[in-house]
């Protein structure tokens, strides 16, 4: 059985040159693969990382809002939450004035390790922001950004 229908060569060059997809899956994975790197010595991924910090602003945030955060569902935050809380980096517990909201804290030892891992989030970011213009790097933050919010 022959397939008449198939992407032409042309067409999947053209999709391969301006697909925007594939051009941040490909960035994504590159930086989050040095930054992993950089926080194997401290015990933590990228994403663990980047959660830490989005608990170390407040006091105690529901899972809700960590997920819209960080543009995540709270299936996939709660999954990612729960390695942070047995190594008792993070504290979850039930909402004070709504039991169906389950609050998340850093703890002093979440904190402590989260002031070490910032020395190797800085030098990895400070690595890549250098591969850039001042405007580029501008640039891709705002163009980033504008994408996320939509």
């Amino acid at each position: 059985m022959s397939v008449t229908n198939v992407i032409s060569p042309a067409l999947a060059e053209q999709v391969a040159r301006s697909c925007l997809c594939r051009r941040v899956q490909r960035a994504s994975r590159s930086v989050g693969r040095r930054f992993d790197d950089a926080f194997r010595a401290v015990g933590l991924t990228n994403w663990q990382f980047t959660m830490l910090m989005a608990l170390s602003v407040q006091r105690s945030r529901s899972i809700n809002e960590i997920a819209a955060e960080l543009g995540m569902d709270r299936t996939t935050t709660t999954k990612n939450l729960r390695p942070l809380e047995r190594r008792g980096l993070i504290t979850i517990r039930l909402d004070d004035q709504d039991g169906r909201v389950r609050r998340v804290a850093l703890t002093q030892e979440g904190n402590q390790l989260l002031m070490v891992a910032v020395g190797a989030w800085q030098a990895v970011n400070d690595r890549l922001a250098a591969a850039l213009t001042d405007e580029q790097l501008e640039a891709l933050r705002t163009a980033l950004d504008t994408i996320s919010d939509l």
